[in-house]
């Protein structure tokens, strides 16, 4: 199975792991900006690991860059660029689509929150297993590859043909209603889409759009 794991222990470190067959660039991007984490983006081979520490408090997100390639000293990926130009992305987020997890570590022992989110569209699975705390917390997974049920319309296709990401339904037409703004900025008025079940029967637990929070883990 391809899954990019990452393993939160106590609150203080975060284990990347690959299980992909393919290599993965993973890109970090603190909360406004501070504090920041002694990387900001690097390279993980196939069955590699990788542990970054995470401060307390610390909020921020990663994800999973896949076909990078570094022509003439420019650094860029096919999916979840952050088009820093470097390895490093130094304070830029994924261009979506992109697979996101999103991790909040409390103060002094207090409570940590974590996702796995799709409402930027999905390029890699992904999974977010805590260990080590007191709570009753539960692992919160993308382990299917969306790619292969996504709809001709949101389909992003790499220069072989192939599909490397699938958009959300925002990100492809920018519409208050798939993008829960305007007059359907709130739950009520912005229920699930025929696109946005797609992403949610394929990965239960991760969050399919902006309202998606009542199944989500």
């Amino acid at each position: 199975m391809c899954l990019l794991l990452y393993t939160v222990v106590g609150g203080a470190k975060v284990t990347f792991t690959n299980k992909c067959v393919y290599t993965v660039w993973p890109g970090t991007l603190t909360g406004d900006q501070k504090p920041q984490l002694s990387t900001t983006g690097f390279v993980l081979n196939p069955q590699a690991t990788n542990i970054t520490d995470l401060p307390s408090p610390w909020s921020g997100r990663f994800w999973g860059r896949t076909g990078c390639s570094n022509n003439n000293g420019k650094f860029s990926c096919a999916t979840a660029d952050c088009a820093s130009g470097q390895v490093e992305c130094n304070g830029a987020g994924a261009i979506p689509p992109a697979t996101l997890v999103e991790i909040t570590v409390a103060p002094n022992g207090g409570q940590d929150f974590y996702d796995v989110s799709n409402v930027d569209g999905f390029n890699v699975p992904m999974s977010v297993t805590p260990q080590g705390g007191s709570g009753d917390c539960k692992t919160s997974s993308c382990p299917a590859n969306i790619n292969s049920v996504c709809p001709a319309q949101l389909q992003m296709k790499g220069s072989d043909g192939s599909v490397v990401a699938c958009q959300s339904a925002c990100l492809k037409f920018n519409t208050d209603e798939y993008c829960c703004r305007g007059s359907h900025n709130t739950q009520p008025t912005c229920p699930p889409t025929d696109y946005s079940m797609i992403f949610k029967n394929a990965c239960p637990d991760a969050y399919s759009y902006a309202y998606d929070d009542k199944s989500s883990t």
